[in-house]
């Protein structure tokens, strides 16, 4: 993890908060460049610091044991790390892995839980941000019993797509199958299905989304449900 100067503004969460909080809370914030694989926290850590991804984004990672290890939520420029201190819980409950290399902005844990009493209108947002994180993780246990895997693998292409803002994705099939907890071999069947259909292109480790309408299209109706609760809890 790097600290650098700039301090770009690009959080949704932070985005929309009147000014004076805003200012204020940004002016503790530090701005971090956080690299790819970097781990955050294991579980049971202590929380130091709290993050607001820019244009990086983390994945958070039940582990069940040594081999078994599933993706159950994903935090990009929409949300935040860290979410258990507005709890006044202090304990990382999940494995936090850098799946998107870029900045974020950071802030120490004890100060952030000390502006969070004189910030209403932030405390209300991370308040409804809880919502719809525990929302995510109740529709992610669902989807991951109830639906197909290409459907799934669709899902978190999109995801993942909207957190990089890009169509060309850093992916290989290892790394998929653990985020998703299946079998190699059903992301490949999985992957060749949509690229058949020309939605992606998949080529050593980097897949291209070619037709997101399409992928949208072929993905679980989870995707749709979820972009709309945040639409219509955090922006409505």
């Amino acid at each position: 993890m790097t600290l650098i100067v700039q301090k770009p503004m690009s959080n949704e969460l932070l985005a929309a908060l009147p000014e004076s909080e805003r200012y204020a809370f940004m002016a503790e914030c530090e701005t971090v460049e956080l690299a790819f694989g970097e781990v955050i926290f294991q579980p049971a850590d202590t929380v130091s610091h709290v993050y607001f991804p820019i244009d990086s984004f983390i994945s958070l990672i039940a582990i069940i044991d040594a081999d078994n290890r599933l993706e159950v939520a994903m935090a990009g420029k929409e949300g935040m790390l860290g979410t258990s201190l507005v709890l006044g819980v202090d304990e990382a409950p999940l494995l936090a892995l850098v799946q998107g290399t870029g900045t974020a902005l950071r802030i120490n844990a004890t100060r952030f839980q000390q502006l969070l009493k004189k910030s209403p209108v932030l405390h209300q947002r991370l308040n409804s941000y809880l919502y719809v994180v525990m929302n995510q993780f109740a529709k992610s246990a669902a989807c991951n019993h109830y639906h197909r895997i290409e459907a799934r693998l669709a899902r978190w292409l999109l995801m993942t797509q909207d957190r990089a803002s890009s169509n060309q994705l850093q992916l290989t099939h290892d790394f998929l199958a653990m985020m998703l907890g299946v079998r190699r071999a059903g992301i490949t069947i999985a992957a060749i299905a949509l690229q058949s259909r020309g939605l992606i292109r998949y080529h050593r480790g980097e897949i291209t989304v070619i037709d997101r309408p399409g992928l949208i299209e072929a993905s679980c109706e989870c995707y749709i449900e979820d972009c709309a609760l945040y639409t219509r809890i955090l922006t409505a």
